[in-house]
C-alpha cells in the first residue's frame, strides 16, 4: 500500500496522527482474523459489496480521504476480491487503486443498463504478486429459453473471469442478485435469478470440468431461506468452513446476503480448514466505530448545514404550494436534527458510516493451491 500518500492527504499533523492510529489498529486486527498469506501454498478470495462506491446519489457522502485507506487496508488482506456496487464514475475507484499500490490490478464490467441495475459495475481487484489474470472474461447472459420469467436478463449481469495462482486454475463469477422485496413477486424474481445463474454455471462446469466459484451479493436472508436453497439445489455447495459456521454479512450481522459457493465437478478445489480459513470481517470494531461518533460529529453537522442551505435556496425559488410545503417540512426536520445529538448519533451509527465504508462486511475463504504431490503421484499411475 502507498502509505506515504497519508502525508499528502492529511497536512495537519493531528489529523494525520488520528488516521495512522486507526489504520494501525485496523491492520493489527485484520492480521489476527484473516489467514497469513503463504507463497505458492494458499490464496484468499473475498467478496465485498462496497456501498454506492462512490456516486453519492443519496447525499450522505462523499467518502472522506481516510476512508480510502481503511478500505484499501481491508482489501489488501486478501488476494482477489470481487467487488459489487462500483459506480459508473471511476474517480473514487481509481483513487482506491492508487492507495493499494502498484502490485494491485483490476478488471471490471461496464455499467449494467436499466433501472434494476442502478448504474453499477462489478469488479475484481487482485494482487498480481499472488494471482494472475488468465485473459478470459465475460458477462453471463441467458438463452431465450432460460430467461427469468417476465425478464430479459439479470438485473445486474453476472461477471466471470479466469485466474491462476500457483498450480490452481480457477474461474470466479461474481453476482449482485436483484433484491426487490421480502415477499411476493419480487421475492420470486430474486429466487429465480439465483436459480438461473446456478443452473447456467453448473451446465458450464459440467461441460468443461472447470474449477468454478461463484461469489457476491446474493441477497440471501438466512442459510434456511428459499434464496439459499435456490443456490444449493442447483449444483453449488457452500464450503464446509462457511456452512458449519454461517456468517452474516450485513452491518449488524443479522442477514446472510453475501455468499461464496462452488461447483466441485473438477474435484480439484481444496478449501483450507483452519480456524480462520473462512470468515466475515467487521471493520466497524476498529474504524468508524460507534464509540468514535465524536470524531465525525462535526462532519455530519456540516453535511446537514449544507443540506439546509440548499433546501432554503430551493424554497425561495419554489412557487407551487405543494412543493413549498414539502420543502418547508424537510428544512424544519433538518434544523431539528442539527439541534439533536441523539439523532445525530443514530444517523452516524445506522447510515452515515455505511457510506464511508459499507453496509456489507467482506466475506473470505482460503484455498490451497499447491498440487505438486498429487501431480507427481499421477505420473506413476
Amino acid at each position: 500500500m502507498r502509505y506515504h500518500a497519508i502525508r499528502n492527504d492529511f497536512r495537519k499533523i493531528d489529523k494525520r496522527k488520528e488516521v495512522v492510529k486507526k489504520l494501525k489498529r485496523l491492520k493489527i486486527d485484520i492480521a489476527k482474523e484473516v489467514p497469513r498469506k503463504i507463497l505458492n501454498e494458499n490464496i484468499i478470495i473475498a467478496t465485498w459489496n462496497i456501498r454506492d462506491f462512490d456516486s453519492n446519489k443519496f447525499g450522505n457522502g462523499p467518502r472522506m480521504k481516510e476512508s480510502f485507506f481503511y478500505i484499501a487496508e481491508v482489501i489488501s488482506a486478501f488476494d482477489v476480491v470481487a467487488i459489487q456496487e462500483v459506480n459508473e464514475d471511476l474517480y473514487a475507484f481509481k483513487k482506491l487503486m492508487y492507495v493499494l499500490g502498484a502490485e494491485w490490478d483490476y478488471i471490471m464490467t461496464d455499467v449494467t443498463e436499466g433501472s434494476s441495475g442502478n448504474g453499477e459495475r462489478m469488479a475484481y481487484v487482485f494482487n498480481t504478486n499472488r494471482v494472475r489474470f488468465e485473459k478470459i472474461a465475460g458477462e453471463i447472459v441467458l438463452s431465450d429459453r432460460s430467461l427469468v420469467e417476465g425478464e430479459k436478463q439479470f438485473a445486474r449481469t453476472p461477471y466471470m473471469v479466469a485466474f491462476k495462482s500457483g498450480w490452481f486454475n480457477f474461474k470466479l463469477c461474481t453476482v449482485h442478485i436483484y433484491f426487490g422485496a421480502a415477499s411476493g413477486a419480487k421475492l420470486k424474481r430474486r429466487i429465480a435469478e439465483i436459480e438461473k445463474i446456478a443452473q447456467a454455471l453448473s451446465k458450464k462446469a459440467k461441460k468443461s470440468d472447470e474449477n468454478l466459484i461463484v461469489l457476491g451479493d446474493f441477497n440471501i436472508d438466512s442459510p434456511e431461506h428459499k434464496t439459499m436453497q435456490a443456490l444449493e439445489n442447483n449444483g453449488f455447495k457452500i464450503p464446509d468452513s462457511i456452512k458449519k459456521k454461517p456468517r452474516a454479512t450485513n452491518m449488524f450481522q443479522t442477514k446472510h446476503y453475501d455468499q461464496i459457493a462452488y461447483n466441485d465437478r473438477s474435484k480439484s478445489i481444496e478449501f483450507a480448514d483452519n480456524e480462520n480459513s473462512a470468515g466475515v470481517y467487521n471493520f466497524f470494531n476498529k474504524v468508524f466505530a460507534t464509540r468514535q461518533f465524536k470524531d465525525y460529529q462535526q462532519t455530519i453537522i456540516d453535511l446537514y448545514e449544507t443540506k439546509v442551505s440548499r433546501t432554503t435556496e430551493k424554497l425561495l425559488e419554489a412557487t407551487d404550494p405543494e412543493k413549498i410545503e414539502k420543502l418547508s417540512k424537510s428544512r424544519n426536520e433538518m434544523i431539528e436534527f442539527l439541534q439533536d445529538e441523539v439523532a445525530q448519533k443514530k444517523f452516524y451509527k445506522t447510515k452515515w458510516r455505511t457510506f464511508q465504508m459499507s453496509d456489507h462486511l467482506p466475506m473470505w475463504t482460503e484455498l490451497r493451491i499447491n498440487f505438486s504431490v498429487k501431480y507427481l503421484d499421477s505420473l506413476i499411475v
